[in-house]
């Protein structure tokens, strides 16, 4: 790709190198050199049409999303001095910079007197260069909220409720983006979008994520592009650019289909595996399964994660459908005790009363109207309340679309993914036949929802019994079941199984990709007061 490249007033089209299949900073700097004849010592600054300077981390980035040029200056260049005090519009002319507000002196947010100033260029510039700084992220956000329509708002809600609602959320977020856009261009640097990302937690506590390393990665993370204000900017550049062309940004991921390493021991091999796997398809003396289970456990997880096996993992160890709790047993040698405990101790006690009160403020609808009403009150028809708190989550953490060829289902369709209903004396084979293949489910047998007999879990159109008694237990083993047999989630519900896999189990918790809803939620169950 060539690009036009202004240099001590020198206009040169210059050649930008690719990488790895991506245009290259540093080399197109070499080319720029060469090009003016810049010595090799020269130190170089790279800045865009609009005078905003230009990294190496956002390179790329601006080079696909539009047609751009660029101003090189050097240490030794006139131009060097101009620029601290002007930028390059558009037509070419300078005019000056628009300077910042920042605060000077901030009372309290509810406080009606406070008196703003302008902050320096070197301010601006240690703001966007720099490494970010909470207290002048925390005044920026500040200022541009009370400087915008519709800002007053967002500070009235969080003082009343200690948090914000879905809708305040985005309005806040699109105020804060049309100021970043005023001030940074359509493309701002990486650091400007963690200094508002920072602003906005540390000026609004209670939004902050306590499980994420900063604490502000669901509203701007660095490392994968992705939360709330990445959003946003892609939305406002692809309504101003028809070509942008973003490249996805790699990601960690963790979850039931990674192989994971185990320190068990007494594990048998070659012939003498094969002898106990075949023993325990003839034998249903659940001590001797029981053991002979934990016996062949890493060969099962080799066969779970080999492509040719994996299917048939029922086939070769057929007890998991007449044993109860060899799916807790095969989930605590895979992470230990401690984490197997977690979501029977900690959901009913901590975070179901959290989960019921933020979803009061949830728009009102018959599902979620009747899984609430089922906290306070019997209900002969409907599910208990254990289990309607789970199925809320899901309203909190509904289903995205994921692409043009898949349609977004609704939070209501997704909870049926959950789990299911069926009444005591139906034919459990014409009821699984009717449901189809599908990801792991829980299903209830009984005479009613509300009073449910028998648990299972339902894999491959196979019941596998549950040992629980509970709906909650119950769950519990629906949910280490995908980890157990190394299946992915359910795609309407990947939202709501990663909450409870990285925030309630902790596993993997920071290396986990999660979207910003979870990490919101997240945020918002850790500081609502119950």
């Amino acid at each position: 790709m060539l690009v036009q490249v202004e240099c001590k007033g020198v206009l040169k089209w210059v050649r930008i190198p690719m990488k790895d299949d991506r245009y290259d900073y540093f080399q197109f700097i070499q080319e720029v050199s060469a090009k003016f004849n810049l010595p090799n010592e020269s130190d170089v600054d790279l800045k865009d049409s609009s005078g905003v300077d230009v990294d190496a981390d956002i390179f790329d980035e601006l080079v696909r999303s539009a047609a751009v040029s660029f101003k090189v200056f050097t240490e030794d260049s006139a131009e060097k001095e101009v620029s601290e005090a002007s930028f390059c519009s558009e037509e070419g002319s300078f005019s000056p910079i628009e300077s910042v507000r920042s605060i000077s002196s901030v009372e309290s947010v509810s406080s009606g007197s406070t008196v703003i100033t302008e902050c320096t260029k070197a301010r601006r510039r240690q703001l966007v260069e720099g490494p970010p700084d909470s207290k002048a992220a925390k005044d920026m956000v500040y200022v541009a909220l009370h400087q915008k329509t519709g800002g007053e708002d967002i500070f009235k809600e969080y003082n009343a409720t200690k948090g914000l609602s879905d809708q305040t959320r985005r309005k806040l977020v699109n105020i804060l983006v049309a100021d970043m856009v005023e001030s940074h261009g359509r493309v701002p640097p990486i650091n400007v979008r963690v200094t508002y990302a920072l602003g906005i937690v540390t000026l609004f506590p209670n939004l902050k994520d306590k499980a994420s390393p900063t604490g502000y990665e669901h509203y701007y993370d660095p490392h994968s592009g992705q939360g709330y204000l990445a959003y946003r900017l892609e939305t406002v550049q692809r309504n101003t650019t028809s070509d942008l062309k973003r490249s996805p940004k790699s990601a960690d991921q963790h979850g039931p289909k990674t192989l994971r390493e185990t320190s068990t021991s007494e594990q048998l091999s070659g012939d003498e595996c094969r002898e106990a796997m075949s023993m325990m398809k003839h034998s249903a003396d659940q001590p001797v399964v029981k053991e002979k289970m934990k016996a062949t456990f890493k060969h099962r997880q080799s066969m779970l994660h080999d492509p040719d096996q994996s299917s048939v993992i029922l086939d070769h160890f057929p007890r998991f459908l007449d044993t109860p709790g060899l799916i807790n047993q095969d989930f605590t040698m895979l992470f230990g005790e401690d984490v197997s405990g977690k979501f029977i101790a900690k959901w009913p006690t901590f975070y179901k009363p959290r989960i019921i009160a933020v979803c009061k403020g949830l728009r009102p609808g018959t599902h979620v109207d009747d899984l609430l009403s089922a906290q306070e009150e019997s209900n002969d028809y409907g599910w208990d309340s254990d289990l309607a708190a789970i199925l809320l989550l899901v309203h909190l953490l509904p289903p995205t679309a994921k692409g043009k060829r898949h349609g977004k289902i609704s939070a209501t369709e997704a909870a049926d993914h959950v789990v299911k209903f069926m009444k005591v004396g139906t034919s459990m084979v014409t009821f699984l036949d009717r449901c189809g293949s599908a990801q792991p489910f829980l299903l209830c047998v009984g005479e009613k929802k509300s009073s449910i007999q028998k648990f299972y879990v339902i894999l491959d159109q196979k019941a596998i019994p549950c040992v629980a008694q509970t709906a909650v237990a119950a769950f519990d083993e629906m949910f280490k079941a995908h980890f157990v047999f190394a299946v992915s989630y359910d795609e309407a519900l990947c939202n709501f199984y990663t909450f409870i896999q990285t925030t309630v189990y902790g596993i993997d918790a920071g290396t986990t990709k999660e979207s910003p809803r979870v990490k919101e939620i997240r945020a918002k169950v850790d500081h609502i007061e119950v």
